[in-house]
């Protein structure tokens, strides 16, 4: 492995109301409330091309995630087995990377209002990617 290390700088913050990672949606479509991807002013070009109504991919850094964390039991259930974060959502991981499929609602300067983003306010953004349809369809 490449050990020179890795750095990231994010483009910008989560604005929302979700504060409390207990009280939180564990996904996007179970009540997650508007929120806005507030971009740092440097990043304006990179905003060029999206639109209201498009879905896309927002990477975040779970700043408040346990990095130590290699198993879970998926959404907390005692009842179910421990399972390997690769294999859930866990915020919990070696790389706390989100991943939340989003769809934009309004776009005022670097500023992008986002439907179904369960991460919490001030929660770092990394990237913003668009959502690829089907093979064929892209």
């Amino acid at each position: 492995m490449n050990e020179a290390g890795y750095s990231l700088q994010p483009v910008g913050s989560v604005e929302s109301p979700l504060t409390d990672r207990d009280l939180a949606p564990r996904q996007g479509d179970e009540g997650a409330p508007q929120a806005w991807l507030v971009l740092d002013p440097t990043m304006r070009a990179a905003i060029d091309g999206l639109a209201v109504g498009a879905d896309v991919i927002v990477l975040t850094w779970l700043d408040r995630a346990r990095r130590d964390v290699l198993t879970v039991r998926p959404r907390g259930d005692q009842s179910r087995p421990e399972q390997g974060v690769f294999s859930t959502r866990s915020p919990d991981r070696p790389n706390p990377i989100g991943l939340h499929q989003v769809r934009i609602v309004a776009i005022d300067g670097t500023r992008i209002a986002v439907r179904n983003l369960e991460a919490l306010d001030q929660t770092p953004i990394l990237d913003i990617k668009p959502l690829l349809g089907p093979v064929g369809q892209r």
